[in-house]
C-alpha cells in the first residue's frame, strides 16, 4: 500500500511557504559548531583603535607571529581580536576562530570542576587522594585534594627535583587519554617535601588532581568539565588538544633563537589533562574568564575559598587560592585572580578583576611572550582618554 503524498492536499500558495521554512532549517542545521567571538563588539571605537595600536607595536618590537586577545567590561565579553599569523609558512592570519592551546591557563578548570563535585559532597578536599586514586604510591605522608589544589604537596614539577618514570607498555593506542595512566609519567618520584610545608608548583600535581576528579565524578575528566563548564557558559570550542586529531584552525608555533623566529616543535601534551590540555577559540576563553564574573560554576562560598590566599602549615599566606593566582587588599578582599600558561606552541593569560567587573585575556603562538606585558598594555590603552 503506497503512503499519502501529505503535500498533494496541501494548498499551493502553502508548499511556498513550508519550502522556505525546510531551507531555513537545512541552513540552520548546515551552520557550523565552532564558536567565534561575539558579532556585535561593543567597545567603542576610539577604545578599539587605542587597543589594537598598542597591541601591534608591541607586536612589532617583539617580533611576534600571532596573538589574540579578549576584553571584558560589566561582566561581558566587549571585544575579541586577532592579530598577525596563525601560521606564517602558509600565511594564516589568526582570527577569532583560530585555536590556541590554554597550555596551564587549563588548571583553573580542572580546579572548578574538583569544586563542584566538593560542593555535591562527592569529593572530600581533606580525605587522602589515594581514597579516590589507590593507583598513587604511597609515600608515607597524607595528600589531599586542597594541597593539590594549592600546589602544597610536595610532589615534583618538571625539573625542580628527580623525576622517575614508570616503564611500562600498553595496549591502547593513545593510553594517556586515562589520566590514571599519566600518573606514570612522574608517581614513583619522590616527594620535594611534606604536604603542607611549602607552596611549590606542580603540573604533575594537577594531572593527578585530574585523576581525582574523573575517579570521584565517576565520569571521564573531559566529559565533566564539557558538562559543567563548557555547556553551562556556551564555550563550543573547548576541548582536549589531542595530538593525533584534526582540530581545524589549530595555530601553528614558534621559537625566537637569537633574533631568529622558528617554528616550534609540536609534541603531544594531551596526556596533561588539566594540568595543561586544553585548546579552544580566543572567545571561549574569554568566555571562561567572564563565566567566573558571573559565578555560573560555583556557589559564593566555594567562590570565596576558592579565591582565598591558601596558607602553608605554619600559617604562611601564599599568593595562590584554589587553582588561581590571586592578589587581596589588606583587608583581605579580592583584587584580582589570574594564571598564567606557558607550553610549547603558546603562552596564554587571564586576569580578572571580579570587584570591577572585567578582565582581558591573551593568546599566542610565539613562545618567547609574556602576556602579562599585553595585559597591562591593554588595560593603559584602556585608560586613555
Amino acid at each position: 500500500m503506497k503512503r499519502p503524498h501529505i503535500f498533494r492536499t496541501v494548498p499551493p500558495h502553502l508548499l511556498c511557504v513550508i519550502a522556505i521554512l525546510l531551507g531555513a532549517l537545512s541552513c540552520l542545521e548546515a551552520a557550523p559548531d565552532a564558536a567565534v567571538a561575539p558579532a556585535v563588539q561593543t567597545l567603542p571605537p576610539a577604545k578599539a583603535a587605542a587597543v589594537d595600536a598598542a597591541v601591534m607595536a608591541e607586536m612589532q618590537k617583539e617580533q611576534i607571529v600571532g596573538l589574540a586577545i579578549g576584553i571584558i567590561q560589566h561582566g561581558h565579553i566587549v571585544y575579541t581580536k586577532g592579530y598577525g599569523l596563525a601560521d606564517r609558512e602558509k600565511n594564516v592570519p589568526v582570527t577569532t576562530e583560530t585555536m590556541f592551546r590554554w597550555a596551564s591557563c587549563s588548571k583553573p578548570l580542572a580546579a572548578v570542576a574538583a569544586l563542584q563535585l566538593a560542593e555535591k559532597g562527592q569529593l572530600d578536599l581533606d580525605a587522602d587522594v589515594r581514597k579516590y586514586v589507590p593507583e598513587f604510591p604511597d609515600k608515607g605522608v597524607k595528600i589531599t585534594t586542597r594541597e593539590l589544589l594549592c600546589h602544597q604537596s610536595g610532589i615534583v614539577h618538571y625539573a625542580n627535583g628527580q623525576v622517575i618514570v614508570t616503564q611500562k607498555k600498553y595496549a591502547a593506542p593513545h593510553p594517556f587519554t586515562d589520566p590514571v595512566n599519566g600518573l606514570d609519567k612522574f608517581k614513583e618520584s619522590p616527594l620535594l617535601f611534606n604536604p603542607g610545608e611549602k607552596f611549590s608548583y606542580t603540573s604533575y600535581g594537577y594531572l593527578l588532581l585530574s585523576a581525582v576528579v574523573e575517579r570521584a565524578g565517576k565520569e571521564k575528566f573531559d566529559a565533566q568539565v564539557q558538562e559543567r563548564i563548557a555547556k553551562p557558559l556556551g564555550l563550543a570550542s573547548l576541548q582536549p588538544d589531542y595530538h593525533w586529531a584534526t582540530i581545524p584552525a589549530r595555530a601553528a608555533g614558534y621559537i625566537l633563537e637569537g633574533a631568529q623566529v622558528k617554528r616550534s616543535i609540536d609534541t603531544d601534551q594531551s596526556w596533561k589533562w588539566g594540568a595543561g590540555a586544553y585548546i579552544s577559540t580566543v572567545g571561549d576563553f574569554a568566555g571562561f574568564a567572564a563565566g567566573l564574573l558571573h559565578g555560573n560554576l560555583v556557589s559564593k562560598v566555594t567562590e570565596k575559598e576558592m579565591w582565598t590566599p591558601q596558607k602553608t602549615s605554619d600559617g604562611k599566606p601564599t599568593d595562590f587560592g584554589l587553582g588561581f593566582e590571586v592578589q587581596v587588599n589588606p583587608a583581605g578582599q579580592l583584587i584580582k585572580a589570574a594564571h598564567d600558561g606557558k607550553q610549547e606552541k603558546t603562552r596564554t593569560r587571564f586576569v580578572i578583576y571580579p570587584g570591577r567587573d572585567d578582565g582581558v585575556v591573551v593568546m599566542t603562538n610565539s613562545e618567547w611572550v609574556n602576556p602579562g606585558a599585553f595585559t597591562t598594555l591593554i588595560y593603559g590603552a584602556l585608560a586613555k582618554k
